[in-house]
């Protein structure tokens, strides 16, 4: 017969050696982490951050919004949501923002991450929040609408929107925007995600597409986390590895929540 003080010393010792199981896997970070482009690009421009990211062992999407309204490009990234693996790391750059302030109150958005974007309150736009810019704050070079669509002029591309990012890549960039529908930028935010959902927000502090002070404004409004760092507007392209930090505090402090 068994000595009932080993046995329950066995038990104890066994149930003691599952809570350290349950603590452990508790505290890893979230590892799938879905990116969602703005206006006038693709998701070709999150390259970099991807290519670091699947190397640090996350699982990664990059959204292929059609930027043509504001519902057609939550439904997309709602279905990339879906598809990826437990919880979700939601990065948004430019109007990526709103699109992840609108989709990223799905149940499996742990956290939102937002680069040099905008972060609208309920009933906010891009066309409501670039109204009123702040007073000397540079003017992007969009061309007047053709067929309900927007485009950069080519020839102020890169100074306005990839001042830091080499000149062929920048050059490329421009002559292979996506036409940015205006009904995308009239969209309007009902519920934003970071009223619930932890938030983090990269402030490029040389951008001349998103005035930096709106961009502070909108951090701080949102009760974000907030990092400065210099770049242009398209800092997710020349600076990857400070967007990646970014990306991978907000996976390992919604982990310890």
């Amino acid at each position: 017969m068994s000595n009932p003080v080993t046995t329950l010393a066995a038990a104890a010792l066994a149930l003691g050696v599952a809570a350290t199981g349950v603590q452990t896997a508790s505290a890893q970070p979230v590892k799938s982490v879905v990116l969602v482009h703005g206006g006038f690009v693709d998701g070709s421009g999150w390259e970099g951050v991807y290519q670091i990211l699947k190397k640090d062992g996350y699982e990664v999407t990059i959204v292929q919004n059609p930027t043509t309204s504001l519902a057609d490009d939550v439904a997309v990234t709602k279905r990339a949501i879906a598809a990826a693996s437990g919880d979700v790391i939601l990065v948004g750059h430019s109007y990526g923002g709103v699109v992840v302030s609108e989709a990223g109150t799905d149940p499996k958005v742990a956290g939102v991450v937002y680069i040099a974007a905008f972060a609208p309150d309920a009933g906010e736009s891009v066309s409501s929040l670039i109204a009123n810019p702040p007073a000397g704050a540079p003017v992007p070079p969009i061309l007047p609408p053709v067929d309900g669509f927007l485009m950069l002029d080519k020839a102020q591309f890169a100074a306005s929107f990839a001042a830091d990012v080499r000149p062929d890549l920048a050059s490329f960039m421009a002559d292979s925007q996506v036409p940015w529908g205006v009904a995308a930028l009239e969209g309007k935010v009902t519920v934003p995600a970071w009223k619930a959902t932890p938030s983090w927000y990269m402030v490029a502090s040389d951008d001349h597409m998103i005035p930096p002070p709106a961009q502070r404004m909108m951090a701080e409004r949102a009760g974000a986390t907030t990092v400065e760092v210099p770049g242009s507007h398209a800092v997710y392209v020349s600076n990857p590895a400070a967007v990646v930090d970014l990306i991978e505090q907000a996976a390992v402090a919604v982990a310890k929540k």
